[in-house]
């Protein structure tokens, strides 16, 4: 694979959810599914990517695959950490304090 020139964009709904794309040829392959979920894309910064690039939560051959096949990449947001989705359901199970309970 060669070096490829992309755009990383950010979306304005999905904390820590990126689209990388070709610069060149921008957002043209992006499903319009896709940019329902995501929101109108934030430009972040273009890099020139090769399969030898570290990347903080991706993997540069898999990204670089991605755009070759689909026309882009999409990297969800990192998956809770165990603690956290401990808080998250003792909460959900516990009673709003503050809130009047309907009956």
């Amino acid at each position: 694979m060669k070096n490829r020139l992309v755009s990383i964009l950010k979306s304005p709904k999905k904390d820590e959810m990126y689209l990388y794309v070709d610069k060149k040829q921008g957002m043209e392959m992006v499903p319009a599914s896709l940019l329902e979920v995501f929101g109108k894309p934030a430009p972040v910064f273009d890099l020139l990517l090769s399969e030898a690039k570290k990347l903080a939560r991706a993997d540069a051959v898999e990204v670089l695959k991605a755009i070759e096949e689909k026309g882009f990449y999409l990297q969800m947001p990192p998956a809770p950490e165990p603690e956290v989705l401990e808080v998250i359901k003792a909460r959900e199970m516990s009673p709003a304090v503050g809130r009047a309970i309907e009956e």
